[in-house]
Protein backbone atom coordinates (compact mmCIF):
# COMPACT_ATOMS: atom_id res chain seq x y z
CA UNK A 1 0.00 0.00 0.00
CA UNK A 2 1.09 3.29 -0.54
CA UNK A 3 1.63 5.81 1.91
CA UNK A 4 -1.07 9.22 1.80
CA UNK A 5 0.61 12.22 0.49
CA UNK A 6 0.52 15.81 1.44
CA UNK A 7 0.08 14.66 5.32
CA UNK A 8 1.19 17.16 7.82
CA UNK A 9 2.37 16.97 11.39
CA UNK A 10 -0.29 18.76 12.81
CA UNK A 11 -2.66 16.67 11.05
CA UNK A 12 -1.38 13.49 11.63
CA UNK A 13 -1.04 14.67 15.77
CA UNK A 14 -4.89 15.46 15.52
CA UNK A 15 -5.75 12.09 14.10
CA UNK A 16 -3.53 10.54 16.58
CA UNK A 17 -5.46 12.16 19.55
CA UNK A 18 -8.36 11.31 17.98
CA UNK A 19 -6.75 7.67 18.96
CA UNK A 20 -6.06 7.99 21.98
CA UNK A 21 -2.52 9.43 22.05
CA UNK A 22 -1.22 12.26 24.00
CA UNK A 23 1.74 15.08 23.24
CA UNK A 24 4.35 14.72 26.38
CA UNK A 25 7.10 16.80 25.35
CA UNK A 26 8.34 18.89 22.18
CA UNK A 27 11.42 20.08 21.08
CA UNK A 28 12.24 21.92 17.98
CA UNK A 29 9.51 21.14 15.32
CA UNK A 30 9.05 16.81 16.90
CA UNK A 31 6.14 16.15 19.22
CA UNK A 32 6.75 13.15 21.34
CA UNK A 33 3.00 11.52 21.75
CA UNK A 34 2.52 8.32 23.93
CA UNK A 35 -0.89 6.06 24.35
CA UNK A 36 -1.86 3.67 27.32
CA UNK A 37 -4.14 1.83 24.85
CA UNK A 38 -2.99 -1.94 24.84
CA UNK A 39 0.50 -1.00 26.46
CA UNK A 40 2.24 2.07 27.17
CA UNK A 41 3.71 3.10 22.79
CA UNK A 42 5.62 6.73 22.40
CA UNK A 43 5.99 7.97 18.79
CA UNK A 44 7.38 11.11 17.67
CA UNK A 45 5.80 13.59 15.39
CA UNK A 46 7.53 15.58 13.12
CA UNK A 47 5.74 18.63 12.76
CA UNK A 48 6.74 19.31 9.31
CA UNK A 49 4.12 19.53 5.91
CA UNK A 50 4.42 17.63 4.41
CA UNK A 51 5.67 14.84 6.39
CA UNK A 52 8.21 12.89 4.09
CA UNK A 53 7.07 9.65 2.64
CA UNK A 54 9.57 7.17 4.20
CA UNK A 55 8.91 8.94 7.85
CA UNK A 56 5.39 8.94 7.45
CA UNK A 57 5.34 4.98 6.59
CA UNK A 58 7.68 4.35 9.12
CA UNK A 59 5.38 6.16 11.95
CA UNK A 60 2.48 4.65 10.57
CA UNK A 61 4.07 0.48 10.64
CA UNK A 62 4.96 1.37 14.27
CA UNK A 63 1.54 2.24 15.26
CA UNK A 64 -0.48 0.02 13.59
CA UNK A 65 1.92 -2.82 15.05
CA UNK A 66 1.39 -1.22 18.13
CA UNK A 67 -2.48 -1.55 17.72
CA UNK A 68 -2.34 -4.84 16.16
CA UNK A 69 -4.05 -4.05 12.62
CA UNK A 70 -2.91 -3.70 9.14
CA UNK A 71 -1.35 0.24 7.85
CA UNK A 72 -4.19 0.44 5.56
CA UNK A 73 -6.66 -0.03 8.09
CA UNK A 74 -4.90 2.82 10.24
CA UNK A 75 -4.98 5.02 7.71
CA UNK A 76 -8.87 4.50 7.37
CA UNK A 77 -9.07 4.63 10.80
CA UNK A 78 -7.20 8.02 10.90
CA UNK A 79 -8.60 9.42 7.74
CA UNK A 80 -5.48 10.77 5.91
CA UNK A 81 -6.87 9.30 2.49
Amino acid sequence: MKVPRDVSGATLLAALRRMGYEKVRQRGSHVRVTTQTGGEHHEVIPLHDPIKAKTLSSILKSIARHHGIEVEELVRELDLR
